[in-house]
Parts: structure tokens; C-alpha cells; sequence
């Protein structure tokens, strides 16, 4: 019987794309982070082992999130640096030292994908276990990534990376999901491409490259659901993944809810503990709405996700929208945005979420401006800013932590965290 893969989960490196939010892998999506619910699941599917691979930064919080877990073994390491991805899997080595024949499955918190996958993975790993297996995501359209070169019989041969719409090696492209029939052949290729004066950061692809030529590397077709959390707009697609395991739930409604007499549930929704629904309100599925939140008079939720201890006041709307814990809106309207925690939506503002020609909304990150792929995109908003009364936000703007934004601004550009943004007024009184 092949022996179960030890996961290396990969949950380092920096986040800085995903501004204005903090890090990805302990945003929450219900009532518990990515990274718990991810490893809830590998646990599900019979993994016991797992390495995490944190960053400084986010170290402290994973060991206390993982403290009490029972039902695998994990541990963490550290990558002090985002020097790739190489150098986070060869962080993992310490722990393997005396098991270097070991097979690992290596993965990145921040993908999300169908149970289907690993199971298709371990499967294959079951059937040829001296074989080490990538997933091939089975793509009709051009993907700007990296393709998979494959023969009839499914062996990869290489990968190739952005060659073109014209110039595809296959439909399969190449993700996050690998399982390695032995670990140490995997350390010692990726040190060997360390030892060579090579630019980049691509030591792993290149170990990959180098092992394919000496051993059997299979590929595992999957043509399921892969959303990845990149950027900060991509919360919006996690968001609806797990929306979309609410749907044929019916409507799941604490005993300690509140749901007034004259508000409407519609479709499927869930509701917390301690909720309050108020007269007037509707919520309409998939929806979810976490243990504490008010839904004030009036007010409509619909295909969003509203965290605990949140209030989306009188006659405020929340359409497609990620709203974190503890976020107070009144009188206002949140459109296909993401607002994290502890952010303060006054009265009268609105996100605008539709260009005038109707094209993809863009945005900047790091300096570039990228396409989002999304024709309807609002604001992004970072933890704990204040955004004053009648405030409008353009399509794709991004609001910083602590930022402050006075009353009746039109946000047309990104705002760093911290900074103060109002119009200045000049009142003539005759």
C-alpha cells in the first residue's frame, strides 16, 4: 500500500499584491480562515501530516490557529524571506531529515479547488507510487501562466512558460498541486539549482525540469473549479466558492437569530448566532450572515458574505460584497466591493462598481495597472479606515488601513494607508 503524502503547504512569501488587505491565508470566509478550513479538509481526505511553511509575519497567528487540531500533525517552519518558491520547499527539510524518501504533496493555501483533485492525486500516487504527479488544469481559453508539455500517455516531458495563445504545448495548465514520489531527490535538484549563477526565482521550476529528465512525471488532469487568491479582488471569487456550498441548504437560521415578522429570506442563506433581521430587511441567497450581525430596517443583503459583529444599517444595500467583522454601514451601498475589518461606511456612500463603457475594470498594484477581469469591480478597502458621509468610490479603488476619507469626496485614485483625503470648502454666507 503507498505510503500517504506529508503536505507542504505553502503559506509564506510576501502579500504585498494583496493591498489594501493583510494576509491571505487568515482571511476569513465564514467563521474561520482560509488556512483552517483548508486544512480541515486535506484532514478529511485522509492526510495526516503537514508541514506549514509561514512567513515572519504571519508565524504567530498559523501556531495559534492550528493549537488544539487533533486530527493531523502539524508543524510549522519559516521562511524569513520570500526568495521563492524553492527556497520555501527546502525550509521543510529539517523536519523530513530522516524520512528522505518520503512522498510529499505540495500545495498553496491560498488555491482553491475541488475535493475531486487531491483525491484524484492520491489515487494516481496509489496506483504508481515511484511517479511524481502535477495537476493540469484543463483550460479552453489562453491563460497567461505556465503550461504542461505532455505526450498520448499523459508523461510531462517540460513546462513551458507564457508561450502564446498560438504557441500551446497542451490545454493543461500547471498549478500548485504537486505530489513528489520522494522528497529528497526534490531538496537535493532544487540545492543544485542554487548552486548555479542563474537569475530568477525559479529554482523549483528548474529542479522540476531537471527530475522530469531522470524519472517519470505523470500528469492528473482536472477540470474542476480553481480560484486562486492573488489579489485583493480574488476575495470576491473565494467569497463565492463558499457561498455556493450554502446553495441546496435551504435556510439555516440559528435558534438565538432574530428574524422579524416582516422580513424576507430568500433562497438560501445561512444565518449565526445572536443575528438580527429587522422589519423590512431581505436577505436573499446565497448569502451568509454571521453569529452577531444586524440587518437594519429596510436593508438588503444579497450574494454576500457579512462577517460577525458587523451592521449593515437602514436601508443599506450589500450586493456581491465580502464585508468583514465588525464593519458598521448606514444608509448606504456596498456594490461587488470587499470591505475588511473594522472599516466605518457612513451615510450616503456608494461604491460604483460599472465603468461608463461598460469595460473590465482595472486596477493598480504595485505601480501597474492591471486588468481585473471582472465588468463590475467597487471598492477594496483596508482595515479600520473611515469613510465620511456621501462619499463615492470609483470602480476598482482601493482604500488604505486607517485612511480617512471626508464627507462628500470622490475617490477617483488609490489612498495609502493612513493618509487623509477631503475636499476643501469654501461657505459664502450673504
Amino acid at each position: 500500500m503507498a505510503e500517504i503524502p506529508v503536505l507542504i503547504i505553502l503559506a509564506g512569501g510576501a502579500s504585498s499584491r494583496m493591498w489594501p488587505l493583510r494576509e491571505k491565508s487568515l482571511i476569513k470566509f465564514g467563521s474561520q480562515p482560509l488556512l483552517v478550513t483548508q486544512i480541515q479538509r486535506y484532514a478529511a481526505l485522509g492526510f495526516r501530516e503537514a508541514i506549514i511553511v509561514a512567513n515572519l509575519e504571519n508565524r504567530v497567528d498559523i501556531a495559534g490557529l492550528i493549537e488544539g487540531m487533533t486530527d493531523m500533525k502539524i508543524e510549522i517552519v519559516v521562511q524569513p524571506e520570500p526568495k521563492g518558491m524553492g527556497d520555501a520547499v527546502l525550509k521543510a527539510e529539517p523536519v523530513l531529515a530522516n524520512r528522505l524518501d518520503t512522498p510529499v504533496y505540495v500545495n498553496q493555501i491560498h488555491d482553491v479547488v475541488d475535493d475531486k483533485l487531491h483525491l484524484d492525486m492520491l489515487a494516481a500516487h496509489a496506483e504508481q507510487p515511484a511517479a511524481t504527479y502535477l495537476a493540469g488544469y484543463e483550460m479552453v481559453e489562453y491563460f497567461p501562466g505556465g503550461y504542461l508539455v505532455v505526450d498520448a500517455a499523459g508523461r510531462i516531458s517540460g513546462m513551458v512558460e507564457k508561450p502564446g495563445a498560438e504557441n500551446r504545448p497542451s490545454n493543461l495548465v500547471t498549478f500548485v498541486a504537486h505530489l513528489h514520489s520522494n522528497v529528497g531527490q526534490l531538496f537535493e535538484a532544487i540545492k543544485a539549482e542554487y548552486t548555479k549563477d542563474t537569475p530568477g526565482d525559479d529554482h523549483y521550476e528548474r529542479a522540476m525540469d531537471a527530475l522530469m529528465k531522470q524519472m517519470t512525471y505523470q500528469v492528473v488532469r482536472y477540470s474542476g473549479q480553481w480560484k486562486a487568491l492573488k489579489f485583493p479582488w480574488h476575495v470576491l471569487d473565494i467569497m463565492n466558492v463558499f457561498l455556493d456550498e450554502l446553495k441546496g441548504k435551504g435556510q439555516q437560521v440559528a435558534e438565538s437569530a432574530f428574524i422579524a415578522k416582516t422580513a424576507t429570506l430568500v433562497g438560501d442563506v445561512y444565518i449565526g448566532e445572536g443575528a438580527k433581521v429587522f422589519p423590512g430587511a431581505a436577505v436573499v441567497g446565497p448569502a451568509y450572515i454571521g453569529a452577531g450581525v444586524i440587518v437594519g430596517n429596510n436593508a438588503l443583503v444579497r450574494n454576500s458574505m457579512v462577517l460577525s459583529g458587523s451592521n449593515v444599517g437602514f436601508t443599506t444595500e450589500v450586493a456581491r460584497s465580502y464585508v468583514a467583522e465588525h464593519v458598521d454601514m448606514h444608509a448606504c451601498r456596498v456594490l461587488d466591493s470587499v470591505l475588511a475589518s473594522g472599516v466605518n461606511f457612513s451615510a450616503g456612500c456608494t461604491t460604483a462598481n460599472l465603468r461608463i463603457d461598460k469595460g473590465a475594470v482595472s486596477s493598480r498594484v504595485k505601480g501597474n495597472k492591471l486588468d481585473t477581469g471582472r465588468d463590475k469591480l467597487g471598492a477594496i478597502i483596508g482595515q479600520g479606515a473611515f469613510v465620511g458621509v456621501d462619499v463615492m468610490t470609483m470602480p476598482g479603488v482601493k482604500i488604505g488601513e486607517g485612511a480617512q476619507i471626508g464627507p462628500g469626496t470622490h475617490v477617483i485614485k488609490d489612498v495609502e494607508n493612513g493618509k487623509r483625503v477631503y475636499v476643501k470648502q469654501d461657505v459664502v454666507v450673504e
